[in-house]
């Protein structure tokens, strides 16, 4: 498929953009501080001077630096250009966190012409660049999902005599695939042929995932042909996406004889955890856990220990299927092998229970675990708490249970909105010894009194007379 461009050249407004700035003369040691005056003098060869400087550059002297440039639209291209240029320095790279940063104070989603006016810059003043260079805007085109800037990009490098190589390729080809434009993706990958690059496993499972995406599982399937012949073989990942994308569109069937495949094969393609883990949740989500627990068989044959993840998707594919029975021999099977504790998989069991509406039975579990000393999770300990308070309306038990819990020492796993929505049951059913209590813990452990409730705890309070309380709950959100 052909892509047609147009040229966009810069207008003579260009230089406007770029306005001198006035800066001091004075003595200057931060280096961010540094970095930035110099950004003001609108220097249009910005990358030969700040080489000079031999300032200290790490992640907080680039933050601050293009924060200021992002703060007025003029300073725009200078900012990128020191970004750019930042990133190509010997004793510095950019983090994943950096290149979200950047995107974010440019803006560079609401206004990706940026990116063109940046590499327009570079031709303006004839700028020497290199291949790195073009792979941090490449970058920041990923982190912005701007595939038609990245391929215009890509067609830019030429002209700087810049080859692009196989990473190149692959950004924005995964760029297109996760846009689900799988022609366009596919005509770069055959136009890597003719600059004599040649696809890899990283380019195939981009191209595979998105097929899968899209439900085309055959053109998909088809890629596995092509991996053989470019004398790429496939591995566990792109076996993972395959079976996977196969999987969503409900040919469980298929999936299994990828699976074996994938076991026949051994080596990099053997199966792992989140293999087997998304076999079992496809067969879960489809009503079908009981045949689930065939996979989990076939795991543990092949020495594959589920984790925790593992373990939930079943508990939660048992229970909604009404085989609460099923889920205690899953737990008692697996906990006794050690690949998961016991408090984990009782932890997931009380969730999904809550979560199928099976509140009796999670509340059974919940107190048996407190009972044998099986310390519930955070999250198991919130929802339960948390249910007891709104739907069940049993504040005071919530609040005993949580003492309990603070006696085992692991109530510092609760949710922080947990305390207020004690506080304000206690309060509205006047329990007001407990929620002195209850106070004075929060103030202890430093726990806000949420927005929303302050305003009701507080009106109950001052209605008791219980202005000792109230001024509790004022230094404990003042604090």
């Amino acid at each position: 498929m052909s892509i047609h461009f147009v040229s966009r050249f810069l207008s003579s407004s260009f230089r406007a953009k770029n306005p001198r700035f006035s800066f001091t003369t004075l003595a200057i040691t931060n280096p961010a501080e540094k970095y930035w005056v110099h950004l003001e003098r609108n220097d249009p060869y910005i990358e030969k001077t700040l080489t000079r400087f031999g300032a200290k550059l790490d992640s907080s002297c680039v933050k601050e630096v293009i924060k200021r440039c992002s703060s007025t639209n003029q300073s725009h291209i200078s900012g990128l250009r020191f970004f750019i240029w930042a990133g190509i320095q010997r004793d510095y790279r950019h983090s994943s966190y950096m290149y979200n940063i950047a995107c974010k104070l440019f803006k560079i989603n609401q206004n990706p012409n940026v990116i063109r006016d940046v590499i327009e810059a570079y031709n303006l003043y004839n700028c020497v660049v290199n291949v790195k260079s073009f792979k941090i805007v490449l970058n920041l085109c990923k982190e912005a999902r701007l595939a038609d800037e990245a391929l215009w990009v890509l067609k830019k490098m030429n002209e700087f005599n810049c080859r692009p190589d196989t990473t190149v390729y692959n950004v924005v080809i995964r760029l297109f695939c996760e846009k689900g434009r799988m022609d366009e993706a596919l005509s770069l990958m055959e136009e890597m042929s003719l600059v004599s690059l040649y696809p890899d496993m990283v380019t195939f499972v981009s191209m595979v995932k998105g097929f899968c995406d899209l439900g085309r599982i055959e053109d998909a399937s088809r890629l596995f042909k092509v991996v053989n012949q470019e004398g790429c073989s496939p591995n566990v990942v792109a076996y993972s996406v395959l079976l996977d994308g196969v999987c969503r569109v409900g040919n469980l069937e298929k999936g299994l004889n990828l699976l074996q495949e994938m076991e026949n094969e051994g080596g990099v393609c053997a199966p792992t955890v989140v293999t087997y883990t998304t076999m079992i949740r496809n067969f879960c989500e489809k009503g079908r856990s009981t045949e689930a627990l065939t996979i989990l068989d076939r795991m543990e044959a092949c020495g594959c220990a589920p984790n925790r993840v593992t373990i939930s998707t079943l508990i939660n594919g048992l229970c909604q299927e009404d085989m609460v029975e099923e889920a205690y021999k899953v737990i008692d099977r697996l906990a006794d092998k050690g690949s998961v504790s016991k408090s984990e998989c009782y932890s997931s069991l009380v969730v999904t229970l809550l979560r199928v509406d099976k509140f009796e039975e999670g509340e059974k579990v919940f107190r048996r675990m407190l009972v044998s000393a099986l310390k519930p999770d955070g999250v198991a300990c919130s929802e339960f708490l948390k249910r007891l308070c709104l739907k069940e309306k049993r504040v005071l038990d919530a609040f005993v249970l949580y003492n309990e819990i603070e006696k085992l020492e692991f109530a510092t796993c609760i949710d922080s909105e947990i305390y207020s929505i004690m506080m304000d049951g206690l309060c509205t059913e006047g329990h007001l010894l407990e929620a002195l209590k209850l106070v004075k813990l929060m103030v202890q452990k430093g726990i806000q009194l949420k927005a929303p409730y302050v305003q009701n705890v507080v009106e109950y309070l001052k209605n008791a007379g219980e202005m000792e309380l109230v001024s509790h709950i004022y230094k404990m959100n003042d604090g």
